[in-house]
């Protein structure tokens, strides 16, 4: 009876528990957005599902939106707008890469910052929000290092209502 009990719930159980615990510890972890500094991608108070171990096998893309670590001992969610190597200028209100304007849909108001230049160094990479008008980024902050990278949020899990997944695939400035 006891041999049985353990087999069919003591078990699973364990081997559950450690699946979770595996998974949330290296694969996938939750992320809570505060903030409107993603809208209207994100409008603040969701949980993103951020995929931890991607970046260990490649470098985040343009249109990645990213968690990362900051000196004020929160993470921060942006969306990657450079690599190592871009010039990034924001000029008139518009944002140009490499001396090229990106088309970007995804943003309601115009983008507003110093007119200068900012070469991406190595290893880093230049972030901003989505609400241009209301974000803490890269026009601020400076360049994020890889290493501050946590990983790439793929999807909103909650509330059921916002359910989608982030991807940028069909932006043409990518």
């Amino acid at each position: 009876m006891l041999k049985k009990f353990v087999n069919e719930w003591v078990l699973p159980t364990i081997i559950a528990a450690l699946a979770v615990v595996f998974i949330r510890s290296f694969l996938f972890g939750p992320f809570r957005v505060h903030g409107l500094s993603m809208y209207p991608t994100l409008y603040g108070e969701e949980f993103v599902m951020v995929n931890l171990c991607v970046y260990k096998f490649k470098k985040p893309s343009y249109g990645d939106i990213v968690v990362f670590h900051t000196s004020e001992e929160r993470d921060f969610i942006k969306r990657v707008i450079g690599v190592e190597g871009d010039r990034i200028r924001i000029e008139n209100q518009k944002v140009y890469r490499n001396g090229k304007e990106l088309f970007e849909p995804y943003i309601t108001q115009p983008t507003i910052g110093p007119s200068r230049e900012v070469i991406v160094p190595k290893d880093e990479i230049y972030v901003l929000g989505d609400n241009r008008t209301n974000s803490k980024d890269s026009r601020l902050i400076g360049t994020v290092k890889l290493q501050d990278v946590v990983g790439r949020a793929e999807f909103v899990f909650f509330p059921f209502s916002r359910l989608k997944i982030l991807s940028c695939s069909n932006c043409n400035s990518y």
